[in-house]
């Protein structure tokens, strides 16, 4: 696998991107670093969704809550006890999994609507003991002043710390895409009821695939914190979930690299239009209307159709309704070969 990642073009890509970014500190004023950070640590969780919602097809409706959950354990641990930050960093991340794993195990049983629905109620309810538990969390002041590690507390260095664990954790994820259990996580989100038949546990593979999302939101929790130095119960809220949500589908779904663009439009958006006027979350629902009217149909349907190229079989020309449709049978080894059938419409 890893000889031919980096045989690949998109490999030398990243790195030479990922080596511009670390000569960027010496260009640009501090404002921009920072900026730039910000930008980083929410591609990093517009990624950690899409893991769900464009490689899984699950609603996942309130991933925000698990950034907060992230952000609030390695805050807490940072600010009310005398333990390691290392220790803190990772109790984010873990904690955001756990989370996910007992808020997934109740989800998982719904179709992708009520799936949604649920999650975003059960995330509610963790933002409604954050927002109000002031002798913890410090309710709707949140938590101001965590102390945060002397190498990584200047602007630079917190801007390195931030790119090379974001950088790590993309390549991580990209690493799980391409394995047999990314494949398998592809065919469930395109033929669930298919998969399933040829033996294939769909809900446990689902309910995997939010943990480590949720981990990785964690991830960006604690990396939020490195940045901003604080943590407020807003990072739970479902506002923050929608931004992610519109981050993924303006980047696009079913690729890889889509939600990191998405998350800078949507950052630069809300950094800079929000200077002039408080009407910003008008402006995003603009937006997430212009997406589903335009976007969101056409890669909806260009998503039905399976990219796998091994073997083809044609197969005649079946009417319905008007039109026709050309059938594939493609044969691809995911825990053994199975059909999957590619139906291009045409009137």
């Amino acid at each position: 696998m890893f000889a031919e990642l980096i045989r690949q073009k998109s490999f030398g890509i990243s790195i030479f991107i990922f080596s511009v970014l670390l000569l960027v500190p010496a260009f640009l004023p501090r404002f921009y670093i920072y900026f730039l950070a910000v930008i980083f640590v929410t591609a990093l969780l517009a990624m950690s969704l899409n893991l769900c919602v464009g490689h899984g097809m699950l609603f996942q409706f309130h991933h925000g809550v698990f950034y907060g959950v992230g952000a609030y354990t390695a805050g807490l641990l940072l600010a009310k006890t005398s333990l390691p930050w290392w220790i803190a960093f990772m109790a984010g991340p873990l904690a955001a999994a756990l989370a996910g794993l007992l808020i997934g195990m109740f989800c998982i049983r719904l179709n992708r609507l009520y799936f949604g629905m649920l999650q975003i109620s059960l995330g509610s309810l963790i933002w409604a003991i954050a927002f109000r538990w002031y002798g913890l969390t410090g309710g709707d002041d949140g938590i101001h002043g965590i102390p945060i590690p002397d190498f990584i507390a200047s602007t630079n260095s917190s801007y390195f710390f931030v790119l090379i664990v974001t950088g790590i954790c993309l390549f991580l994820m990209f690493l799980i895409l391409k394995s047999p259990f990314g494949s398998t996580l592809q065919a469930i989100r395109d033929n669930p009821e298919r998969c399933a038949a040829v033996g294939i546990h769909v809900r446990r593979h689902q309910l995997v695939t939010i943990v480590i999302a949720t981990f990785f939101g964690g991830v960006a929790g604690v990396l939020f914190i490195i940045v901003e130095g604080s943590i407020f119960p807003d990072l739970l809220f479902w506002t923050l979930s929608l931004e992610i949500f519109i981050m993924c589908l303006l980047g696009g779904w079913f690729t890889f690299a889509g939600p990191v663009l998405g998350a800078a439009i949507i950052v630069s958006l809300r950094t800079f239009v929000g200077t002039y006027t408080e009407y910003w979350t008008l402006i995003l629902g603009v937006i997430l209307i212009l997406l589903i009217f335009f976007a969101f149909p056409s890669r909806t349907l260009r998503s039905l159709r399976f990219k796998n190229e091994a073997f083809e079989t044609a197969a005649p020309t079946i009417p319905a309704r008007g039109y026709s449709a050309n059938v594939s049978v493609h044969y691809f080894l995911i825990e053994g070969a199975f059909p999957f059938y590619n139906l291009t419409l045409t009137p």
